[in-house]
């Protein structure tokens, strides 16, 4: 996991700016809730009404207030309205809206007081309009004279006071609150809004056009927030797609550097169908969950967290349903991840393998062809196939049953929830709205653990390959320059192998032992042998292909480790055993180890390496495309190419590692001819199979089972060296045999 936050500290800028996009978008998604539920409570129960404190009230209800009221609220009570006398009612004083929040505060409950007194009233058939509030107002039940009142007053006294727990309405007014208390603060709030709604009506207030206005400006202002929600979606979507493509680049490029450092050691390591499913699939899968990781995994908390603060703010007693529903969502994912996890990078080798069975295969595709394999090899890649599938689809079925609990964990709280707040809203402790912020609360709190698990599938598997790629990345290879390479090219071409012996890095056994001959300028060194003797091995260990395990190599007098690696390849120009050409043209391949030669050194070199007849015999000439792997043109084309290529960097090194296999004598003749004429002044290294190569090196190199078993020219070794002398023998007929003997000078 940590390898996959690395990559994103070269992008902290846009990641920061994605945190700030998420958090307008979660404050956005967290206000709609509250929306909704004002607009049940509010624009639909209420009419709209949105203050416990009436804005407008009639004589009778500014009375029916003021009665239970104590001296400094009953102060302030009088000192924000003022009575309209055409109208006949109170009018409340323009009043900012932090000042309306503060008036709800403190006179809410004693309106609600005044509206469940006149529910009573209303449930037992008693008129209150009969009765002068005023004139009771803070007074000692006791003390008030009833032998002035009316028949009906008396009655609606005697039931005020069987209603209060003590002598005056104020002891009243604590025993209801006590009551208030019980329901909450926002059933108190809509008992409040009720006795401004009959108000209102007393009043003659149109409370549809009240209502009406309140669900636009409500519903606008919904709309807004959707909309801003929407754009802070589709920016943070932009910016966390940049950074992943980033993030995608920067490994691939870091991957390909660093493979283009490695030496033949490390490419053998990890194979070349690995290396290319790390630059590939491996990326991908990080690319795609750094997307997820900044759109979902940073907004989960915040939405959460933001959920769980607005949550708490009902008091609806439901805060162990959420609880609950996290505990089950969590051991849910922790149950799947036990299960799943261990296969994830079983699955990514498992790819690796399927890639290198179908690389083998498409290049090998003639042979196949040619002997007939490809049941064989239909089936090999099928066995890798059906191993991948098979843990594909265990880890898909695990992850699959992940959704379906979880969504039966969302519906099943649901439920729950609106279960116990049906009981709630039914005695009167919850109203509906609240209840259905809270449903929506509850949603957003279990899916952004849901996001959270969404990703958890696809984690491991990044994490495996996170961890793949950082370990190529991570290689050292073992072909580096040291601290104060030489950079500065040698004097001479002079390669000197001094007793130099050779394992792969993996092997246990020497492939070469005490090699130790030297190669001069102006001078044809050949290398002769029977096949695994070491040949190609000995000519890779020059440009440091692969190092030397003891003795040394120098070139002009300086141990190639010395030397720097770019300094010591810009001398040699190397022809592989295997001809390899690049997509592009005749001209980029030739001149494609010295990208500024010029077109006349280039149709110089190809004339040299024999390859400008059939150059010209094409309607494009040097300009006549070449396929990826030079699949359009013949394999002695392809080696005359390869050689030409090599000639037109005039490297102070030449090395044929049996370059001239494919060529015919005639051909082949031609070239080492033209050839020797370019190479006077350098040293050439040939690798060959072929005698008829080789009888007129200056010096030739027998191996035999990676030893030296003789050194000198074609006329010295036939007597001298029993194995160069059959191998001499097998190729070339007696009359042959004896007349190179008497040719080679």
């Amino acid at each position: 996991m940590g390898n996959i936050f690395r990559n994103l500290k070269k992008y902290w800028y846009f990641v920061a700016a994605i945190f700030v996009l998420l958090f307008i978008q979660a404050y956005c998604d967290l206000s709609l809730p509250d929306y909704t539920s004002e607009l049940i409570d509010v624009g639909i129960s209420n009419s709209g009404i949105e203050h416990s404190v009436p804005a407008y009230i009639s004589e009778q209800g500014f009375a029916e207030v003021s009665a239970f009221m104590n001296e400094t609220e009953l102060s302030d009570w009088k000192n924000i309205y003022n009575y309209d006398e055409n109208a006949g009612y109170y009018v409340l004083k323009d009043e900012k809206a932090e000042d309306l929040d503060a008036l709800d505060e403190e006179f809410s409950n004693v309106i609600a007081i005044a509206y469940m007194i006149n529910s009573r009233a209303e449930s037992e058939d008693v008129d209150l309009s009969a009765v002068d509030m005023s004139a009771v107002q803070g007074m000692d039940m006791s003390q008030i004279d009833t032998s002035q009142m009316s028949e009906e007053e008396l009655e609606i006294f005697m039931q005020m006071q069987q209603s209060g727990s003590g002598n005056t309405l104020l002891d009243m007014r604590n025993a209801l609150e006590e009551q208030l208390a019980s329901l909450g603060s926002s059933m108190t709030d809509s008992m409040a809004k009720y006795f401004v709604k009959e108000q209102y009506e007393a009043c003659g207030i149109d409370l549809q056009e009240i209502q009406s206005d309140y669900l636009w400006r409500t519903g606008g202002k919904m709309l807004v927030m959707a909309l801003i929600m929407a754009l802070m979606a589709i920016a943070v979507g932009f910016l966390a797609s940049l950074v992943a493509a980033g993030v995608g680049r920067d490994l691939r490029n870091n991957i390909f550097r660093k493979v283009m450092s490695f030496s033949n050691a490390e490419l053998d390591r990890f194979s070349t169908a690995s290396l290319i499913t790390r630059s590939t699939n491996d990326v991908q899968q990080i690319q795609f969950v750094t997307v997820m990781l900044l759109r979902m995994v940073l907004y989960s908390p915040i939405l959460a967290i933001g959920g769980i603060i607005n949550i708490s703010r009902y008091e609806s007693g439901m805060s162990w349903i959420i609880v609950l529903a996290v505990a089950i969502v969590l051991c849910i994912v922790f149950a799947l991840m036990m299960v799943a996890m261990p296969k994830f990078r079983i699955m990514q080798d498992l790819v690796d393998k399927v890639n290198l069975a179908a690389r083998e295969i498409l290049t090998g595709i003639p042979v196949i062809r040619a002997f007939g394999r490809e049941k064989h090899e239909e089936e090999r890649f099928d066995g890798a196939n059906t191993e991948l599938m098979k843990v594909m689809l265990f880890t898909n079925r695990v992850m699959s049953f992940m959704m379906p609990a979880l969504m039966l964990v969302m519906n099943g709280i649901s439920a729950l929830i609106v279960w116990v707040a049906a009981k709630k809203i039914d005695s009167g402790v919850l109203e509906v709205g609240a209840m259905t912020a809270f449903v929506t609360y509850a949603m957003l709190i279990i899916m952004s653990f849901l996001m959270i698990t969404m990703i958890s599938v696809m984690l491991p598997r990044a994490g495996v390959a996170a961890d793949r790629i950082k370990e190529v990345l991570d290689t050292e290879p073992v072909i580096f320059d040291k601290e104060n390479a030489v950079t500065s090219a040698p004097e001479t071409a002079t390669v000197k192998f001094d007793h130099v012996s050779f394992r792969y890095p993996d092997g246990g056994e020497n492939v070469l032992t005490d090699i130790d001959f030297t190669a001069e300028p102006g001078k044809t060194t050949a290398i002769i042998g029977s096949t695994g003797c070491g040949k190609s091995t000995l000519v890779k260990l020059i440009p440091r292909f692969f190092d030397v395990t003891e003795g040394s190599i120098s070139v002009g007098g300086v141990n190639v480790k010395d030397l720097s690696v770019e300094t010591l390849r810009k001398q040699i120009g190397y022809v592989p055993q295997k001809a390899i050409l690049f997509s592009g043209d005749i001209f980029s391949n030739i001149s494609y180890g010295a990208e500024d030669v010029s077109a006349k050194n280039v149709i110089k070199a190809a004339e040299i390496a024999q390859a400008a007849e059939f150059i010209d015999e094409k309607p494009e000439g040097y300009k006549s495309p070449i396929a990826q792997g030079g699949t359009n043109v013949s394999g002695g084309q392809k080696q005359r190419l390869s050689i030409a290529r090599a000639i037109a960097r005039d490297p102070k090194i030449y090395i044929f590692d049996d370059s001239f296999s494919a060529l015919d004598f005639k051909t082949d003749t031609a070239l080492r001819k033209a050839l020797s004429e370019r190479t006077k002044d350098a040293a050439v290294i040939i690798v060959a199979q072929r005698v008829s190569t080789i009888l007129n090196a200056d010096q030739i190199i027998v191996l035999d089972d990676g030893k030296m078993v003789g050194k000198g020219t074609h006329k010295e070794l036939v007597k001298s060296c029993e194995e160069y002398e059959q191998i001499a023998r097998s190729q070339l007929s007696e009359s042959e045999f004896n007349k190179s003997i008497e040719e080679v000078c």
